[in-house]
């Protein structure tokens, strides 16, 4: 289970940096999103992935057969935050393009404020 969930954050890191390296505002947002959930896919890969098993420890139970609940709270926590991001990076691009008319950075660059 952890090779291609491995195959996956690779695929997302490296469509996210790919992203980010583009000249359009609403790629650069996108490319952050794929790199948040490839963040998030490696904290879940970390804290080792057990089938079927509860996240609370029964007394007196196996030490390796409970899921840790804290990657799983961290997990929410950061796609919640993640979700707040984009929702504010994409209004912020949107109200940028009515501005300018254009998404492209390079032409932020040269505005004279």
């Amino acid at each position: 289970m952890e090779i291609p969930l491995s195959m996956a954050i690779g695929v997302l890191a490296g469509g996210g940096l790919f992203l980010l390296l583009q000249r359009s505002v609403f790629k650069i947002v996108v490319g952050l999103l794929l790199l948040s959930h490839a963040a998030n896919l490696t904290i879940f890969v970390v804290g080792k992935l057990t089938k079927g098993g509860s996240p609370i420890a029964e007394k007196g139970a196996a030490i390796g057969g409970f899921a840790d609940p804290l990657v799983q709270a961290l997990i929410l926590t950061a796609i919640v935050i993640g979700f707040g991001i984009a929702a504010f990076l994409l209004t912020l691009a949107v109200r940028t393009h009515k501005v300018m008319g254009s998404d492209d950075v390079d032409e932020m660059r040269n505005l004279k404020g």
